[in-house]
């Protein structure tokens, strides 16, 4: 007797509609999904928009940790017997946001090998994305640091051209904080940027692929080494 094959099944579909141990919130620009310290009862996963992560020192000081988009995890850190939150995470736009309890999430990836893969492939993106952060804190000048950054949150590479980046994040302490420089440099650097043409800022930021060039030399761009890259791609 033939027996019936099961369904494939989807990730996306799975993570698109309410179910036991899921639910999916609507939350407004500058929501706060949870706070540092609250119990770490669950996944997290965003359907649309971007947040922000922040952590608070004892002493009251208070660092941008990571930029978040759609398709990305977060909260994860329950998953490896994080009791209470050690961060703060807050929308940056209007976002829908799926909430995975400790017990449904746990049982997904011990039954779904394809959610397994999505999540472990979401882990190590993770993971080298913070050693690739920790690189360029440690040896990269705040320019290329800048350069680096808004590629990034224009999520550069991942499409047919890069995003426009909210206004908010341009020259906001957000920027300095998460680069580790002053709101001052970050200022100066964008107006420099917008000069040079690798940019540009009219309501919200256009990153163009020029921008590139400043992440791959060594040396800081000049204006000289501008133009001849410019020329040279036109030529």
């Amino acid at each position: 007797m033939a027996t019936k094959s099961r369904p494939s099944f989807d990730p996306k579909s799975f993570l698109a509609v309410v179910g036991e141990g899921r639910g999916i919130g609507e939350y407004r620009k500058d929501q706060i999904v949870f706070s540092q310290g609250d119990p770490a009862d669950a996944v997290f996963y965003i359907q649309s928009g971007k947040v922000k992560v922040t952590v608070v020192s004892e002493q009251g000081k208070e660092a941008v940790v990571a930029m978040l988009g759609t398709n990305n995890f977060f909260g994860e850190g329950c998953l490896a017997g994080q009791a209470r939150r050690i961060a703060t995470v807050a929308t940056m736009t209007d976002s829908v946001i799926v909430r995975l309890e400790k017990a449904a999430i746990v049982r997904v990836i011990q039954k779904e090998p394809a959610f397994s893969g999505m999540f472990i492939a979401h882990l190590l993106a993770r993971a080298i994305r913070v050693e690739a952060d920790l690189v360029d804190q440690l040896f990269n000048s705040s320019e290329k640091r800048l350069a680096r950054m808004l590629l990034l949150l224009a999520n550069f590479g991942k499409g047919d051209k890069p995003e426009p980046i909210l206004a908010k994040i341009s020259q906001e302490e957000t920027l300095a904080d998460m680069i580790g420089t002053t709101r001052s440099r970050v200022s100066f650097f964008m107006n420099k940027f917008r000069k040079l043409g690798l940019i540009d800022y009219n309501g919200s930021i256009e990153v163009h692929s020029s921008l590139l060039n400043v992440v791959l030399h060594e040396e800081p761009i000049s204006r000289f080494k501008y133009a001849h890259f410019a020329a040279r791609a036109c030529g």
